[in-house]
């Protein structure tokens, strides 16, 4: 199985609930650009804030943080080539309103906080979302935090060091055994 078809499982289990599944079942065909924001750029500056917030939601402990897989990089492949010119727009938005929301709890933008100020302000976003996506419509937008959490899920996890670090990975599995026996505190696969 490769790295496609096991985003498109993801995505099938899932129930397509992540921003931009459509993307995990078709692949990425935002070549013609009618599809997002023709000129969409992010700055080295903003790939660096993207890695702080990744690595707020995934810190480094034992084994690498989201920020050591390049998360900012992968979350500005992703929105520039594969969301929807209204998903971008949120998400480019709430890159800002991130950066207001922690100037206005700790007096100070997000990467001058430090590492506890930035994680008690992802968590009250992380608890807006959820309010947010629980009486969401249809037709109204996804949050900006929500769609940056589940990039860094998505980017960590299907990452070499997350695959082979923060999960077990066996890079030939041998035949499938369905009641392998779980012990607290044991990694989930990757494979």
């Amino acid at each position: 199985m490769n790295r496609r078809e096991a985003l498109s499982s993801v995505a099938l289990l899932l129930g397509g609930t992540i921003i931009g599944a459509e993307m995990f079942l078709s692949g990425c065909t935002n070549a013609d650009k009618s599809i997002g924001a023709a000129g969409l750029q992010f700055s080295p500056d903003d790939i660096a804030f993207l890695d702080e917030v990744g690595e707020t939601i995934i810190p480094a402990t034992s084994t690498p943080g989201a920020k050591a897989t390049g998360i900012g990089e992968f979350m500005k492949t992703i929105v520039s080539d594969c969301y929807e010119d209204k998903d971008q727009k949120v998400f480019v938005e709430g890159m800002k309103k991130l950066d207001a929301a922690s100037k206005s709890k700790n007096g100070k933008a997000f990467l001058e906080s430090t590492p506890e100020e930035r994680h008690n302000l992802l968590v009250g976003l992380d608890k807006e979302q959820k309010e947010y996506t629980a009486k969401q419509k249809q037709e109204d937008p996804s949050h900006y935090f929500r769609m940056m959490k589940e990039l860094t899920l998505w980017g960590y996890f299907t990452s070499k060091d997350g695959a082979t670090q923060a999960l077990r990975y066996v890079a030939v599995p041998g035949r499938y055994e369905g009641c392998i026996p779980y012990k607290k505190g044991d990694k989930a696969w990757a494979t």
